[in-house]
């Protein structure tokens, strides 16, 4: 790693002259980015990243002291799931003086880049990020700056970075094999989008290599964001097949609980005529009617687990390791074994 001193550490004036603009113009796109045109703005950007660019006294302050924060950096606020993650997270690191610094990305991993880099300006120690999916370029200022991270919720099978999580595609695949083992052979799939999202792209992979294993026809799949009322669209044009599916896997239990208000709305009975599933076991899923089969995840334990791995490292008594955590197939009532009709 470069062992520049302060004195050779890029500047906001070495920034201002590689974007070709005023260093004014650098401390408004960097503190006020709203203020500054968007053209101008990802000129900066680019600089900072090129340059690996951190303020002067944020930097001094960085190696002077911990400031005992943990950036935790989740895609989405709207999904409860991460939201349980990371309070996990927050209740160990408070128990041993520590705070979490929450930030959202929206599945933009340039975003999620660009908050990073403002989450070390402001001196964070150490990283929770969700996912395997990242930018290069996350990495190399997490290096650059010496600040320890662990990716959650998925496993990085390349053994590059530390991860807590578990086998997104092998969840997918048991939960399938289950509906499978019903005798459903005519499966469509409602999935979260897989751009940016590493989870979703797994699970729908396990949904198709079961689907596929067994000599099944190719699924039909609608994507939808993670919102019920996208999810019960996503459900219709399901429904609207001819012949449509007997069975439907959903990539999390939100969009699950979606496709079943949209069979309840079209006087489509569960499970009779259509078997739904989901993933991660939530009380959303398991408080319907009829139950939603689904899969347990360890979404409280991941955030536990990553305190304890980042204090350790922020405080320099031990070093990163990896973990797969196990998950569990629940069975409920919305799935069943699928009753021979006409229509096969």
């Amino acid at each position: 790693m470069d062992q520049r001193n302060a004195t050779n550490r890029p500047g906001a004036k070495h920034v201002a002259l590689l974007a070709g603009v005023s260093t004014a113009t650098v401390s408004r796109a960097l503190n006020s980015p709203g203020a500054v045109d968007p053209a101008t703005l990802q000129r900066v950007r680019d600089a900072v990243a090129q340059l690996r660019y951190v303020p002067h006294g944020a930097a001094r302050s960085l190696r002077s002291q911990r400031s005992r924060m943990v950036g935790a950096i989740v895609p989405s606020f709207d999904y409860a799931l991460y939201a349980k993650t990371t309070s996990a997270l927050q209740q160990h690191l408070s128990a041993q003086g520590y705070s979490v610094v929450l930030a959202e990305h929206h599945y933009d991993l340039e975003q999620e880049l660009h908050v990073a880099r403002q989450l070390v300006e402001h001196g964070v120690d150490a990283f929770m990020l969700v996912g395997i999916d990242h930018d290069p370029r996350l990495f190399d200022l997490l290096d650059e700056h010496r600040r320890p991270f662990v990716l959650t919720w998925g496993v990085d099978t390349t053994g590059r970075h530390p991860y807590i999580g578990f086998d997104n595609r092998a969840a997918a695949q048991e939960v399938a094999r289950h509906v499978i083992s019903l005798g459903h052979e005519r499966i469509g799939i409602v999935s979260a989008p897989v751009e940016g999202n590493d989870r979703g792209r797994e699970r729908l992979a396990g949904f198709r290599a079961a689907i596929a294993q067994a000599g099944l026809k190719e699924p039909q799949v609608e994507h939808a964001r993670i919102a019920l009322h996208d999810a019960a669209a996503a459900m219709k044009k399901l429904l609207a097949r001819k012949p449509r599916p007997t069975a439907v896997l959903a990539t999390n239990d939100v969009l699950a609980v979606g496709a079943m208000m949209a069979c309840r709305a079209a006087g489509i009975s569960i499970p009779d005529d259509v078997a739904i599933t989901g993933i991660d076991n939530t009380d959303l899923g398991a408080t319907q009617t009829p139950g939603l089969t689904s899969v347990r995840t360890p979404i409280v334990e991941i955030g536990e687990a990553a305190a304890e791995q980042l204090v350790a490292l922020i405080e320099g008594r031990g070093e990163a390791r990896s973990r797969v955590m196990e998950f569990e197939l629940v069975v409920r009532d919305s799935a069943r074994r699928r009753l021979r009709r006409k229509d096969g």
